[in-house]
């Protein structure tokens, strides 16, 4: 199986790779004629894609803290109800503006987004108890998330008006107040939420159009009503995120086996409503098409977004290892739903070790749900989140 898990993460790179190249020709030959800032030239290529989304916020933190001086004033009066602060609404020089918007293109290309949209980039204040600090005159630091796993960060670097360092606790709020350069998460989780359901959906019609695809004996009744399974109340016990990252931004990936194919079948769900630990949420959303899935089983991950992923590379890795896995069962019917936790199992499995340094977290895990059961209160397998889950059949008009 590791064999299977190197095959499929390498896989990935490849195609990663090749993307990448080819968007880097594409951004070389349209942006020749245009100079690069100084300080994300020298950001280190070489590097892995989270190192480098933690190295250019660390550029533009800097060349916005030295603006705080002049420009606080004009920010603190146009924070909005969520105390943010776009980049376009900052008024920066020509320079930093410059800046801030080849660092959103960089980033964009690491991400795996379009390189087309707005400004990924956003100031927020920490927290909303450091409003009025700051309109008694302390002045704020900028801050941003640094490097690696959040569950290990000792410090945050934060600058001065000066340009000077200060070095804050990871874990604990600050006492005076701080400004955040980050990624506006709604807009990337958006964003990056579409490009896996494109992954997947190409891959979906491939798999039907394929003459390699193996055509399964199970094949559900066709039938007008639609039925589905809906989020009645949902809770995160604990949604991973330390004071610099701000809210949550989670999703689900509902996993299962195709009805007429012996192929994988993902689907990606936003649930952009979950943002905090310790609250009940009552969205009453569709979170399972069961059309979609054989044996009327599947499981649903729960996975929450940061900073540093790249959706394309990502859904690609869901993909590659769940399908190689699929290939090792010679007959899917005979094991029936036992083995959709068996494909899931190897995503989680795959997680720490391939790519996930500060990428999309794993929350949970729901595994073996089932078509027209009502749960109430249930617990995922690794007791961070707590759902209930409703039929619900869409009569045709």
């Amino acid at each position: 199986m590791n064999r299977l898990l190197k095959f499929a993460a390498l896989h990935s790179v490849v195609m990663l790779a090749s993307t990448t190249a080819i968007a880097s020709q594409l951004e070389q030959s349209s942006s020749s004629a245009r100079s690069v800032h100084t300080e994300l030239q020298s950001i280190d290529r070489f590097n892995n894609q989270n190192m480098q989304v933690a190295d250019i916020k660390r550029v533009v933190a800097k060349a916005v803290a030295v603006q705080l001086g002049e420009k606080q004033a004009n920010w603190l009066s146009q924070l909005d109800s969520t105390h943010t602060l776009s980049f376009a609404d900052l008024g920066l020089p020509t320079a930093s503006a410059q800046l801030g918007m080849q660092a959103s293109e960089q980033t964009r290309q690491l991400k795996g987004l379009s390189s087309d949209g707005q400004n990924v980039y956003q100031l927020r204040l920490a927290d909303e108890s450091m409003l009025s600090q700051w309109q008694d005159g302390q002045m704020p630091l900028v801050a941003f998330a640094p490097r690696g796993e959040d569950t290990q960060w000792i410090h945050v670097e934060a600058f001065d008006a000066a340009g000077e360092l200060h070095l804050l606790d990871a874990q604990k709020m600050p006492t005076r107040p701080v400004l955040v350069v980050e990624l506006d998460k709604q807009l990337v989780h958006r964003e990056g939420i579409e490009v896996m359901r494109k992954v997947f959906n190409q891959n979906r019609e491939f798999a039907e159009h394929s003459p390699l695809s193996q055509v399964s004996s199970f094949a559900p009744q066709q039938s007008a009503p639609i039925s589905t399974s809906v989020i009645s109340r949902i809770r995160l016990k604990d949604d991973k995120e330390p004071w610099i990252s701000g809210a949550a931004e989670v999703y689900a990936v509902v996993n299962g086996v195709s009805p007429t194919r012996d192929e994988p079948a993902l689907d990606v769900v936003d649930l952009p409503y979950l943002d905090h630990d310790g609250q009940d949420y009552t969205p009453n959303q569709i979170l399972i098409h069961w059309e979609r899935y054989r044996w009327q089983a599947a499981d649903v991950l729960l996975m929450e977004h940061d900073d540093n992923t790249n959706y394309q590379e990502l859904a690609s890795t869901f993909l590659n290892i769940v399908t190689q896995v699929m290939r090792l069962i010679p007959d899917p019917n005979v094991q029936g739903y036992a083995i959709i936790p068996q494909l899931t199992n190897e995503l989680i499995k795959a997680m720490p070790s391939h790519w996930f340094t500060n990428d999309d977290d794993y929350v949970d895990v729901f595994y073996t749900l089932f078509e027209n059961r009502q749960y109430n209160n249930l617990m995922g397998a690794s007791n961070n989140a707590k759902m209930t889950l409703s039929p619900l059949t869409i009569e045709p008009r």
